[in-house]
């Protein structure tokens, strides 16, 4: 669980910076057509997907606390890289302790997903059953993926807004009412949102927005608005379907634990409820070994840099991870049902 920073350090750099360059290669191959062009800026793509593979991991531990030893280095480059993905980090770091306290505990947490049991689903109609089914396909990953990291934000922050004002001013009317002068400041910061948990949600989420917004308006006033937009808009819904889809096939596969409220262990939560996702060596850098995915939610204050070592430490231990390979990835995207009586995940029938 010891954090190093020179490590740490070094590992940001030697994806920012890459990252850095290859949008601006990207952008600079993207103004013409010649034959260069065209197979410089797939390149480029990909090598950008993959390097935010690996950004939105370093981010996912700094929210941990684990990258840096220093909880306001954490904080601070945390900040940094939730810029780069769009979405405010520290909203997302809190959802993601729920994953981690309730993994494989179904009565609780039901995935990213959020997937009904058979019973529910077989109590549908005809056309709510295609609907749901739609709703999981893989291919809804990419819009899913920029709504989640893009527009889901921004759109908790103005209703949340909205409804603190006119909850307020509706607290607000009622002291007037009874002949006193209404304490304002008061009233909004005793306010308790729908749409966030604490106020540091909601500063990290409007700092995350400025600064997001002036990166927007700054990179499109030099490249052109439609041109950094068209690019933006296939980068980041790629990025986000491929980091989704990474994150649920490591917790959706066949065998993977599922049980109930009264029966859930969070031992074999992590154990049995997370996958060793099988990726050559190049894969697993570019995604920071959460492929070790077991030792994670076993502690995740271990750092992504000693996941490997503590698995290799500890394999006379862990017969009971299951490994998942390559091959089998297609079939856990048909598990977007729960079996709350057997216990199990499943396909969804007709």
């Amino acid at each position: 669980m010891a954090s190093d920073d020179r490590i740490a350090a070094w590992q940001i750099v030697n994806t920012v910076v890459p990252l850095a360059l290859c949008a601006i290669g990207l952008s600079a191959v993207t103004t013409s057509f010649d034959l260069a062009s065209v197979l410089m800026a797939p390149l480029f793509f990909v090598l950008i997907i993959l390097l935010m593979s690996r950004s939105f991991s370093l981010m996912h531990d700094c929210g941990h606390q684990s990258q840096f030893r220093s909880k306001r280095a954490n904080r601070l480059v945390a900040f940094m890289l939730s810029i780069i993905h769009g979405i405010p980090h520290h909203p997302w770091s809190r959802g993601h302790a729920f994953h981690h306290k309730y993994n494989g505990n179904w009565d609780r947490y039901r995935g990213p997903s959020a997937l009904t049991t058979r019973a529910q689903y077989e109590s549908k109609k005809s056309d709510q059953k295609v609907f749901y089914r739609i709703l999981r396909h893989p291919l809804l990953l990419f819009p899913g993926g920029f709504y989640y990291l893009i527009l889901k934000p921004r759109i908790a922050l103005v209703l949340g807004f909205f409804e603190c004002f006119f909850v307020s001013l509706k607290k607000a009317a009622s002291v007037i009412s009874k002949g006193k002068i209404p304490n304002v400041i008061s009233i909004v910061n005793k306010h308790q949102s729908s749409f966030f948990y604490t106020r540091g949600e909601v500063y990290d989420t409007i700092a995350n927005t400025l600064v997001l917004f002036i990166c927007w308006f700054l990179i499109g006033h030099s490249i052109g608005h439609w041109h950094f937009w068209l690019l933006y808009v296939c980068v980041m819904s790629s990025s986000a379907a491929l980091m989704i889809a990474v994150f649920f096939v490591q917790h959706n596969f066949p065998g993977s634990y599922a049980s109930n409220e009264q029966d859930w262990s969070y031992f074999k939560g992590a154990i049995e409820g997370s996958s060793f996702l099988q990726l050559p060596a190049i894969l697993n850098w570019f995604t920071a070994d959460i492929a070790y995915h077991h030792i994670h939610h076993l502690s995740e204050r271990i750092p992504n840099y000693r996941l490997r070592d503590c698995h290799y430490a500890n394999l006379h231990l862990l017969d009971d991870v299951q490994p998942l390979y390559l091959h089998q990835i297609p079939s856990c995207f048909s598990l977007i049902l729960w079996d709350n009586v057997n216990l199990e995940l499943v396909p969804a029938g007709l």
